[in-house]
């Protein structure tokens, strides 16, 4: 199976929503309770790309396998060399290196703008796949808050994982 990754276009727009509403809708991983309409996640994703950071697809066979993003860690201009990250891939296509592509991407598209530091938020301890994927490139375990949500009638823990990129913290940002 060969993974294509690429700049993520409005044209991917209706395949992106879709894996998404699985994860809001059967799973507690996103913390929303509302699945966002393709017009919700449209504007989402321009607003990403517009303030310069990186949304990429996984293309299997023409088909849209999975997406990610680094977005914000914080507003504060001093997290401005951290990002978060979002990884989601189809149900058909998991466990088959999807993720494993999208997440190298990200990290070599957040190297190459200068980002020093990626943080992952991972919904409930239990998402063991998440937390192996981050675990495989580098991540390590922060912290996890207990009950930080709430959705389908429980209180949800979140993971908090973080790796350093490029340089990390042993030199100053070229951009300060």
């Amino acid at each position: 199976m060969t993974v294509l990754l690429r700049d993520a276009t409005d044209a991917d727009v209706a395949a992106i929503t879709a894996i998404y509403a699985v994860e809001v809708t059967d799973f507690v991983n996103t913390y929303e309770y509302d699945v966002p309409d393709a017009a919700e996640m449209q504007r989402r994703m321009h607003d990403i790309v517009a303030r310069g950071f990186p949304y990429i697809v996984a293309e299997v066979d023409g088909h849209v396998a999975g997406y990610a993003y680094a977005n914000t860690y914080r507003g504060r201009i001093a997290y401005q060399w951290t990002v978060e990250n979002s990884v989601y891939v189809d149900a058909a296509f998991q466990g088959k290196g999807v993720g494993t592509a999208l997440m190298q991407g990200l990290i070599d598209a957040c190297v190459a703008r200068g980002y020093r530091q990626m943080v992952a938020v991972i919904g409930e301890p239990t998402n063991t796949a998440s937390i192996k994927l981050h675990e495989r490139f580098g991540f390590h375990l922060v912290g996890i808050f207990r009950g930080l949500g709430r959705k389908h009638g429980r209180w949800l823990d979140t993971v908090q994982m973080q790796r350093a990129l490029g340089d990390g913290v042993d030199s100053a940002p070229s951009n300060e």
